[in-house]
């Protein structure tokens, strides 16, 4: 069961950050059972990613994790807005560098790594991710991420999901607590409560949808939404309770999916359910209203090929704002082949 944590998300705006973003890798991979060789191999990414953001990007941040497909391995998310990496391919050679002075490169950085991919666009910034697992465990399928962040200051956000995730089926949800901080907090937990310890599997949206709404009584509540992807199928299914945008995301475009006017826990109108066809191209994209909804994938070229931790971590630079938590989620309808 893959379910969000409270994402740390460190700005790497000087040297300072290097050291602190290297000892949480650390600390994570040693957790997840590394050897001295596999946790050294982590350090030496990270340490050298938050050095080409001191060096080369413009508000260049990073996320340190464990993955959220596998409690094995280490995520590692740096992103930036800009100025983007011009000839990309040649970028990921090793030894590559446009100011001599990337130690390892890019391509040095990615090879550490069991899974990576990156995007870049001139003038929009970088997305890199990148997994760690030991030498003898392979990476995760890479078919579902998700991330977090809280508003301002809070240390909590107030948003959350939830996935049940198979090669031919997943079933997810999301919720966005009214308000924030903590009050906000405790009612999207207790929906990722109430999705894992029912069936996501066996109900539809709509029964999984009512189970949630049922045990946020008594809590702030919250917007709700769920989606079943059926991979051999290829539908998807969604029903929602308040202002969680789902979205069917294609190549060339976007199609929106329906949620009916409600506080899930307090105001529920009749819950209804709609089908969505999804090619094995497509993507099934859930996000609170901490990101806007005038984002546009499509001229982002190649992005929405990537996996789904570089297409969350875009639509967070391109869509979130500060005003408000954020939470998106992204589901690939096919089974992609791991990057090594």
């Amino acid at each position: 069961m893959i379910r969000s944590r409270d994402d740390v998300w460190t700005a790497i705006e000087d040297s300072s950050a290097i050291g602190a973003a290297r000892r949480r890798a650390t600390a994570l991979a040693e957790a997840a059972g590394f050897d001295e060789h596999d946790s050294g191999r982590v350090a030496l990414a990270v340490t050298e990613a938050a050095s080409n953001l001191i060096k080369h990007a413009v508000e260049g941040g990073m996320l340190i994790r464990v993955h959220p497909e596998s409690v094995e391995a280490v995520e590692v998310i740096a992103l930036d807005r800009g100025p983007g990496i011009q000839d990309l391919n040649r970028a990921l050679r090793d030894g590559y560098s446009t100011a001599g002075t990337l130690g390892v490169g890019l391509g040095g950085i990615a090879r550490m790594a069991s899974a990576h991919e990156v995007h870049s666009m001139p003038g929009r910034g970088t997305v890199l991710a990148m997994c760690f697992t030991k030498a003898d465990v392979p990476p995760p399928p890479l078919r579902v991420s998700g991330l977090t962040r809280p508003i301002g200051e809070e240390v909590v956000s107030g948003d959350a999901f939830a996935c049940a995730d198979s090669p031919e089926l997943a079933v997810i949800m999301m919720c966005d607590g009214l308000g924030h901080g903590e009050p906000a907090a405790n009612a999207s937990r207790q929906a990722v409560r109430a999705f894992v310890d029912g069936d996501p599997f066996g109900s539809s949206p709509a029964e999984t949808l009512r189970r949630v709404h049922r045990a946020l009584a008594g809590t702030r509540g919250g917007a709700v939404a769920v989606a079943r992807l059926d991979r051999v199928a290829g539908t998807v299914r969604y029903a929602g309770l308040g202002n969680i945008s789902g979205w069917v995301v294609r190549s060339d475009g976007r199609q929106g999916m329906i949620s009916v006017p409600g506080i899930a826990g307090h105001h529920s109108r009749t819950l209804r359910e709609y089908d969505y066809a999804v090619s094995p191209q497509s993507l099934v994209v859930l996000h609170s209203d901490g990101l806007s909804e005038r984002w546009d994938l499509s001229g982002m070229r190649g992005v929405t090929a990537r996996a789904p931790a570089v297409v969350a971590a875009t639509l967070l630079r391109e869509a979130g704002t500060r005003r408000d938590d954020a939470c998106v989620a992204v589901l690939r309808a096919a089974s992609p082949v791991a990057a090594a």
